[in-house]
């Protein structure tokens, strides 16, 4: 099998985990939360997207990464963490407009991921980085999807 074929293999059996846990577990129990609430625990794992910026790190990623994949990736990540930050506290303290920045998070962090994603021809230069895609990623995709099911719905009652 070749490298491209276990990335995939990988990152679709950690979206599989992840989505189960999430309609087994995860959605049972933030379905009787407050929106706030629920959303707090939604945006939390983003929170730590600054793990990211490994890929600018010489030793952990080939020298070979592209530095444009490099880049972008690694400070779209830090960019999305200090967003989901900001949206924990707004959420945490009830800040005005609130749901609006959930939704600017939620965008730009779902299309970072996107993004990064789409350059497969960094996959053979990962190098220890390998698991943020694989297993990371995934779990945030599920987190990101269930966060715009609660705003579309919370939206729709208002």
């Amino acid at each position: 099998m070749d490298i491209l074929a276990i990335f995939l293999l990988q990152l679709v059996f950690s979206l599989l985990v992840w989505s189960l846990l999430a309609k087994w577990i995860v959605a049972p129990a933030i379905e009787r939360l407050p929106v706030n609430q629920a959303l707090f625990w939604l945006t939390l794992p983003h929170a730590s997207r600054h793990v990211g910026m490994v890929f600018l790190v010489p030793g952990i990623v080939s020298e070979t990464l592209p530095g444009s994949f490099a880049l972008t990736t690694a400070y779209g990540d830090l960019l999305s963490a200090v967003l989901a930050i900001i949206a924990m506290i707004a959420l945490r303290a009830g800040w005005a407009g609130v749901l609006a920045i959930v939704w600017v998070f939620n965008i730009v962090g779902t299309v970072d991921l996107l993004f990064a994603l789409s350059h497969v021809e960094a996959v053979p230069s990962l190098g220890g980085a390998w698991y943020i895609p694989t297993i990371w990623v995934p779990l945030l995709l599920v987190s990101h999807f269930m966060i715009f099911v609660r705003l579309i719905r919370t939206e729709s009652k208002i």
